[in-house]
């Protein structure tokens, strides 16, 4: 049995399918023209075939303009001139994987260096197609998620975001990753498309190999290799009691979110694009409070998703909620979460660094796009726009000032926009929550980052796992930060949500509700649990509890004042 860390629950069994980026490691060799150039000729071949064999495997979900980007690879992959110079390279003595390699840097390292935007973006084309063929020429095989036809549990050493949305929930029946946290972008996703998950498992991938057998429980965090029929038999029936009792919450879907003594909150869904709305809908969600736009610019793989693009995504979500608050989280993008088609600086730590708002106000390009297309949904639903990372007052404003020039546009082009749309922002940056009474002259509303919240405050990046120890999101000091920003808005007359992962968690959802959190969003699976707890318990003596609570020095002494109340 491997131990790890439950990041999205249920149970699975099945068969292993391992997910190993191949090791580009050339050895500098002298090699036969002839054999080499026959080596290279075919493998030329064989890229040209997998790339149109992905663009017809993706033609079922990707729009003409996405699916583009293979044609642009084509062409690429292609272009006499890239494979006439490998081929004189061969010709010269070298071998064909390091010809390939050499020429392909080359061709890389010119296009990052020319001034033009466009044309830098275009290296990370480069680097896929040429990847693509160096492994084809030194043959080894390249993992593609969207190939997958058969139910499968994936094991990797992580999950990019770009991979976890690429799964198909037909035939992911859950992951298990040897890094990462409740936090990481993949554990998230998982919880979103309710796909089991254990991360941070530690020597998962030295001990499976494809086509083993395992058991993960993702209550447990526990992963049984090739488990005997006995064993096998238990965690099916443990997997079933689990369906069962997820299907038992189904009769809270319509009942309200109210405590015992009468204090109603709002319970909303955290979602990635418009697909998720209807699980949002099914687990009796209130409202979306968060749509995590990043991943429309992180599926587009040829530029930044278009204002046409935005906008039908946007009216999807907002027409699907049925005039259900559904509050949009502008471009949230550096940091761990990349793009195909933009290459972000170098830089020591990416996490304080050149991301979220801090990018969308330097290129106002990308942001006014997004803007747009946001004001002309608006219409067609209840919007509410937030900023991500905001770290000054200055900030806020540049960017409310950037929206408003936007509608004001639209407003004298005749496009309609609605009157009535929230401009808030997201409170994830220490120096925000303690200045939340001035921010909130500004804003008409604030949610709750807790993930980032958490790890600027304990200085623990939240990937580490030496420092895992320090996500403490009931740590009092927290507790604290999150009071100051409850207590900033209301003091303005103004709400207050939550869209970290702390807002779905059944231990944390007693201390906020005495805290006066108005609002709590999380993953769709999370709500009819979290309203279970809710109606279970009292608001006035919740706030006698946070208050103890913020009285503690550990975050072991506030799970226990937690614990007595859950288990009283």
């Amino acid at each position: 049995m491997l131990k790890g860390i439950a990041a999205s629950s249920g149970v699975a069994i099945g068969k292993v399918y391992k997910l190993e980026t191949p090791v580009i490691n050339i050895v500098d060799r002298t090699g036969n023209p002839a054999e080499e150039l026959a080596i290279f000729e075919n493998a030329l071949a064989k890229t040209i075939s997998d790339i149109e064999k992905v663009k017809e495997r993706a033609a079922g979900n990707l729009s003409e303009e996405e699916l583009a980007v293979f044609d642009a690879h084509l062409l690429m992959i292609q272009d006499p001139e890239y494979a006439s110079q490998i081929k004189a390279q061969i010709e010269g003595g070298a071998c064909a994987d390091k010809a390939t390699k050499d020429v392909s840097d080359m061709m890389i390292a010119m296009f990052e260096s020319m001034d033009d935007a466009y044309f830098k973006e275009r290296a990370a084309d480069i680097k896929d197609v040429s990847f693509r063929l160096i492994c084809n020429v030194m043959g080894l095989v390249i993992p593609d998620l969207t190939a997958i036809d058969e139910e499968v549990i994936i094991v990797a050493e992580d999950l990019t975001p770009s991979d976890t949305a690429q799964l198909n929930k037909k035939y992911t029946l859950g992951f298990v990753t040897e890094i990462g946290g409740r936090t990481s972008h993949s554990a998230i996703m998982a919880r979103s498309l309710e796909i089991p998950a254990v991360v941070g498992t530690a020597g998962i991938m030295s001990s499976v190999k494809n086509g083993d057998v395992i058991v993960m429980d993702a209550l447990a965090g526990e992963i049984i290799l090739n488990p005997s029929d006995e064993e096998r038999a238990a965690y099916e029936e443990k997997r079933n009691s689990f369906l069962k009792e997820k299907e038992a919450l189904k009769v809270l879907k319509d009942a309200e979110s109210i405590s015992i003594d009468g204090h109603k909150v709002e319970l909303a869904g955290n979602i990635g694009g418009p697909k998720d709305v209807q699980g949002v809908v099914d687990n009796g969600g209130e409202g979306v409070g968060l749509f995590r736009t990043e991943f429309l610019y992180m599926n587009s793989e040829a530029d930044f998703p278009t204002e046409e693009e935005q906008f039908e995504a946007y009216k999807s979500v907002l027409e699907g909620m049925g005039g259900r608050k559904v509050v949009v989280r502008t471009l949230d993008i550096g940091g761990d979460k990349k793009l195909n088609y933009y290459t972000f600086p170098e830089e020591m730590n990416p996490f304080l660094g050149y991301r979220a708002i801090r990018f969308c106000l330097d290129r106002k390009d990308v942001f006014r796009t997004q803007l747009r297309a946001l004001c002309r949904a608006s219409v067609y639903g209840k919007l509410c726009i937030m900023f991500p990372m905001i770290a000054t007052v200055k900030e806020f404003l540049e960017a409310k000032a950037v929206f408003e020039e936007e509608k004001a546009k639209l407003l004298a082009e005749g496009i309609a926009v609605s009157d009535s749309i929230e401009i808030g922002m997201m409170v994830e940056i220490p120096a925000a929550a303690v200045l939340a009474d001035e921010f909130a002259k500004h804003a008409d509303f604030f949610s709750i980052g807790t993930n980032d919240l958490v790890q600027y405050s304990m200085a623990a990046d939240r990937m580490s796992e030496k420092v895992s120890y320090l996500y403490q999101p009931l740590n009092p000091s927290l507790l604290r930060l999150i009071k100051m920003t409850i207590d900033g808005a209301h003091s303005q007359g103004k709400w207050c949500g939550m869209c970290g992962e702390m807002a779905g968690d059944a231990g944390a959802a007693p201390v906020l509700l005495g805290l006066g959190l108005d609002e709590f969003s999380m993953s769709a699976t999370s709500i009819l649990n979290a309203r279970k707890i809710i109606r279970s318990i009292s608001k006035k003596d919740m706030e006698e509890l946070a208050n103890k609570a913020i009285s503690c020095q550990t975050e072991e002494e506030v799970k226990e004042l937690v614990d007595s109340v859950l288990n009283h």
